[in-house]
């Protein structure tokens, strides 16, 4: 298992590096003058002189390739450089955004697990029958539904109509968090409903699920002592993609709710196109789903025995 752990670690070496490549080039060989940037987002009027004397402390003076290694020295030593905007120290500014998005995607993860697993098994378990259809009917809703528009709903009747909850920010304690959490959940949960109830379906149409039917075997040990065990490695699966795209931040529902997290400085960061700071997310992205990536190829090797087997195989050829 470590050898395996190790190798994965080696192979997701380069696709990290490939990433902050292809980030600083992106960002580096636009149009826009960085240094006009700055001037433009200060407001402040800088002489030309003025402008080759800062290009020369920032080194964009100096060939690409240099400016580039320059960059990921200081990137490997923690220092992202200095936003464009604010003046301060990316890192710590980034670092402040994380508590507000790492709750949200713990909430909405959880919420989401407590909606459609049970909802999915009992979905497949009443195959064809009313409560099937309608499962299926609200969950084909919920993903139709763009989050954008869930939350102006969600805010319409529960903060103005009822007056229950803030309409938005992150300042008024739990009660904060309900209507994001709810914006990112109820779309989750209904894509992934509809997910569950396909693997269990497919389960409970195979051999080993009749067979243990003909053997007298208990319906309910079958189906949570097999079935769902066997469906893991979906719902895993589509798990880890959640978990990857909701610690990223996401912007529109940030946004709109005005929570302080990494999202929402995404958004505002490519907007002022303050450069430091989207490359910090670039690479907070990329080592997010290089890790969640990791932990579910672990996970598989403890659930999928086949692949275990797959592996000591290679190992003994």
């Amino acid at each position: 298992m470590k050898t395996y752990i190790a190798r994965r670690l080696l192979q997701l070496i380069p696709i990290l590096f490939g990433i902050t490549l292809l980030s600083f080039l992106l960002l580096h060989t636009g149009t826009a003058d960085v240094v006009d940037v700055m001037e433009s987002n200060t407001g402040s009027v800088m002489t030309e002189t003025e402008k080759e004397q800062l290009r020369a402390e920032l080194g964009l003076d100096r060939p690409l390739p240099v400016q580039y290694a320059a960059w990921l020295g200081r990137v490997l030593k923690g220092d992202m450089g200095v936003s464009y905007v604010s003046g301060r120290p990316v890192l710590p500014a980034f670092l402040s955004k994380l508590p507000a998005t790492i709750l949200l995607t713990v909430s909405s993860i959880l919420l989401t697990v407590l909606i459609s697993i049970p909802l999915g098994i009992l979905s497949a378990v009443r195959h064809n029958r009313i409560t099937d259809y309608i499962i299926r009917c609200f969950s084909f809703m919920g993903n139709s539904l763009p989050n954008f528009f869930v939350s102006l709903l969600l805010i319409y009747f529960f903060s103005l109509k009822l007056k229950l909850l803030p309409v938005m920010g992150n300042t008024a304690g739990w009660k904060s968090v309900i209507l994001p959490t709810l914006t990112l959940a109820l779309s989750m949960a209904s894509r992934y409903t509809r997910q569950v109830r396909a693997a269990v379906l497919e389960e409970l149409n195979k051999d080993y699920v009749q067979g243990a039917r003909a053997r007298g075997i208990h319906e309910k040990r079958i189906l949570y002592g097999s079935v769902l065990r066997a469906s893991m490695l979906t719902i895993v699966t589509l798990l880890a993609l959640s978990v990857g795209s909701l610690l990223g931040g996401t912007a529109i529902v940030e946004s709109i709710f005005l929570w302080d997290g990494v999202g929402r400085m995404a958004v505002d960061a490519i907007t002022m196109r303050d450069y430091p700071v989207i490359q910090a997310y670039v690479i907070w992205m990329a080592v997010i789903y290089v890790c969640v990536n990791l932990f579910t190829d672990i996970l598989y090797h403890y659930l999928d025995p086949r692949i275990r087997a797959g592996q000591e195989e290679m190992q003994w050829n």
